[in-house]
């Protein structure tokens, strides 16, 4: 602790700290809101207003099956009722100050009551040129005189251990009897009934060549365009990183072309070998290479030291923040890569799909079951997440590092 800070700096920090972590929690909410509906039913992700946590009915049995439980106040008291599956014929009543002739639901409803205990009096009203049948009906203790707005079915509900205790009500706005249940099941049906497991590995294959393609290729890259002197170096590395200015929308057409005369349409190596080669990588691994004193490398050779060995044993672990850095950003675009899947792939070859064509899939097949296609996303989202967690040390030391020595 500040043993100089006085209160109204640690008022100041206070409420730096809260507002941070509002935003904080800003940009977080989508991510949590998506994760928790990957373990919701199809039912909770539509109610309304909606709710963070994954609630399922509770259930009960009633007649050899399990039923949902749904809650009602029973003369005074809150009992656990279930849906019979009968429904029984109700009238609306209301008067005629209050009916509403031109839209008759909605109307102020003074009562409902079951048509059959309903006494029609066999005479009509007519309010604003729309005839309405009136009723007797019997609302506090006392019969009145009322006219019918309109009709409409309630579900029975009653008590499982006492059916003389029965409900009307409408089912979709009955309140149920619900508890916060994590429903996992639906990671297993996107897994194995909705084929995503296959994907899945595809995804993992293609990223990881991918990544160790680009480490390899940029480190040996790296070094050669760092260290080894040959002719015209400089200008080969300012063509090869210009490479980079040109938009990837001008290549499809060329790869594309190139990927069907070798024989690589539809299948995964297309997916690897063209990216396996980053100016990008070789830049960064390059620029960090010359930070390392040449009297180490000098020394080296004195000894007796390959270049490779050189490479491997003294360039590689120093610059392993430079490795990490372009690791996790190798692994981001290959695990994200979507447009040239597409292009190369195709929806129609699903053996081969990466995990963002099963998406799409997956949105298509699940479109009424939301909770899935969440799912979904959710598994597409966890690895990077946990590869760039883990990576998190290196990556910010490597950032730090380049601070410093700018």
């Amino acid at each position: 602790m500040d043993a100089k800070a006085t209160p109204r700096d640690w008022a100041i920090r206070a409420v730096i700290y809260v507002l941070l972590s509002l935003f904080a929690l800003m940009m977080l909410f989508p991510f949590i809101y998506m994760m928790a509906t990957s373990f919701k039913n199809s039912g909770d992700v539509f109610h309304y207003p909606p709710r963070v946590l994954p609630y399922s009915a509770n259930t009960m049995d009633y007649n050899g099956e399990q039923v949902p439980v749904y809650r009602f106040e029973v003369n005074g008291q809150t009992r656990d009722l279930v849906l019979t599956g009968d429904k029984e014929p109700f009238g609306f009543f209301t008067t005629e100050a209050l009916i509403n002739a031109a839209e008759p639901r909605q109307s102020e409803i003074l009562t409902q009551a079951a048509l059959d205990e309903a006494v029609e009096l066999g005479e009509t009203a007519t309010i604003d040129g729309e005839d309405f049948d009136v009723y007797e009906v019997t609302m506090d203790g006392q019969s009145q005189r009322l006219l019918l707005a309109y009709r409409s079915s309630l579900d029975v509900f009653v008590a499982p251990e006492d059916p003389s205790i029965v409900e009307y009500a409408i089912a979709r706005t009955a309140a149920l009897d619900e508890s916060v249940e994590f429903q996992t099941d639906n990671y297993n049906i996107v897994f194995n009934e909705l084929d995503l497991q296959r994907s899945l590995v595809n995804t993992t294959f293609v990223t990881f060549g991918v990544t160790i393609g680009q480490l390899v290729t940029s480190i040996f890259g790296g070094y050669a365009f760092s260290r080894i002197p040959f002719k015209g170096r400089d200008t080969l590395f300012v063509m090869y990183l210009g490479s980079i200015m040109i938009p990837f929308v001008v290549l499809i057409i060329p790869m594309y072309r190139l990927m069907v005369v070798i024989g690589w349409q539809n299948r995964i190596v297309a997916l690897i070998v063209p990216w396996v080669f980053s100016a990008y990588g070789t830049f960064l691994m390059r620029q960090f290479f010359l930070t390392i004193p040449k009297e180490i490398e000098e020394a080296a050779l004195l000894d007796g030291c390959s270049r490779l060995r050189i490479l491997w044993t003294i360039f590689v672990p120093l610059s392993t923040p430079s490795v990490a850095t372009l690791g996790i950003f190798s692994f981001l675009y290959a695990w994200n890569s979507f447009l040239w899947p597409l292009l190369i792939i195709g929806e129609g070859n699903e053996a081969n799909h990466v995990l963002t064509l099963s998406l799409i899939r997956l949105s298509n097949i699940a479109a009424d079951r939301p909770n899935l296609v969440l799912t979904g996303a959710a598994i597409a989202i966890l690895p990077p997440i946990l590869v760039f967690i883990l990576a998190q040390r290196y990556f910010i030391e490597s950032v730090a590092s380049s601070a410093v020595k700018g």
